[in-house]
């Protein structure tokens, strides 16, 4: 079959396109028919070789993808040959399956994708705990532009900063695929969204999603925006998960008593905060990674009665030059929304 993989660590030079075997469900797996996947930055991290991951080598990357199950493995239950599914892309918690853990423990989480070979190929087998069912008002590419995004959006807003309804809400890096689920979720809570973003087109989407206000941080200053669009009050929760790039901007932004979570630093790990500003405003600080199969039913409740919403920036063909210049883009920041590749006819 088809896949696309890299065999050393690198920029977008190193992925390859080659045939491999087909793929076999073992005991307990399915054979899913891959349909679409999702580009994620974790893709960009894996493929240049993030210190503090170990990735199967060689490696096929893509953690978010839908299909159709094709073939059951021995002792397989809970899907069926011909269904449509998603999957749920946490395999374990340092270890620890995820179907054994009512709350993560602590340790590395494991994804499809990041430390075993994801679904940049025709087929994969899958454990049948990683699968649910596609919701029939989704479409194979809407599916894949879901799992880590909105699953991570929503343990961020609803879990750990517990957001609520009437507060002010800075979403960071409103372009990206876990920006555009942050403003979605924040207007469904009822927050008060701020988008933040970078050309008049991405201002305009953000709008459309559902921001209340939206900052061109390239044209003004984040911090000071926000004072004045609340009255001086600042953003009751910041969303965050650009890094040095926004990080001080997000400490002057927040309100007295705010919460700042954070869920990642695309841009570098090591932004400087302003003490002063932590102790004197009484922030909370807040991480988080990823979330639970709970979680992710509920968010595919949302999606499935449209109350939620997929944003795609671009579908595109798995081939080769495609997916090498898609890297490139999320790179750049150059999307809004997500990259989808689209697999076989």
């Amino acid at each position: 079959m088809k896949a696309i993989r890299f065999h050393e660590y690198g920029g977008p030079e190193v992925l390859r396109e080659e045939d491999i075997a087909d793929a076999e469900p073992g005991p307990g797996q399915a054979l899913v028919e891959v349909k679409a996947v999702g580009l994620n930055h974790l893709d960009l991290f894996v493929r240049s070789g993030l210190p503090g991951i170990k990735s199967v080598m060689p490696h096929i990357g893509g953690c978010d993808f839908t299909g159709v199950v094709k073939a059951l493995g021995p002792g397989a239950k809970g899907v069926e040959v011909g269904q449509r599914v998603i999957d749920f892309p946490v395999q374990s918690y340092g270890g620890v399956p995820f179907y054994m853990c009512d709350d993560p423990p602590p340790g590395t989480f494991e994804l499809i994708g990041e430390q075993s070979n994801g679904a940049m190929c025709e087929s994969i087998a899958v454990d049948t705990p990683n699968l649910q069912p596609l919701p029939d008002a989704l479409s194979f590419e809407e599916g894949a532009a879901i799992p880590i995004v909105f699953i991570t959006a929503w343990r961020m807003l609803t879990e750990r900063a517990n957001l609520r309804q009437g507060e002010t809400l800075l979403v960071q890096g409103a372009g990206s695929g876990v920006g555009t689920a942050a403003i979605q979720i924040g207007r469904l809570i009822g927050a008060r969204v701020i988008a933040c973003t970078s050309t008049p087109e991405k201002m305009a989407r953000a709008r459309e999603l559902g921001a209340d206000e939206v900052i061109n941080y390239r044209l003004e200053s984040i911090s000071k925006s926000v004072r004045e669009l609340t009255g001086k009050n600042g953003a009751d929760v910041v969303f965050e998960h650009v890094g040095d790039a926004t990080w001080g901007e997000s400490v002057k932004s927040a309100a007295y008593h705010g919460r700042i979570v954070t869920c990642g630093a695309t841009t570098g790990f090591e932004g400087k905060t302003n003490l002063a500003m932590v102790f004197a405003k009484q922030l909370t600080v807040l991480g988080s990674t990823m979330g639970s199969l709970p979680t992710f039913k509920k968010v595919l409740r949302h999606l499935g009665e449209g109350t939620l919403k997929p944003v795609i920036d671009r579908v595109l063909p798995m081939d080769l030059e495609e997916v090498r210049e898609a890297h490139e883009t999320l790179e750049k920041g150059d999307q809004f929304g997500k990259i989808v590749f689209q697999v076989g006819g």
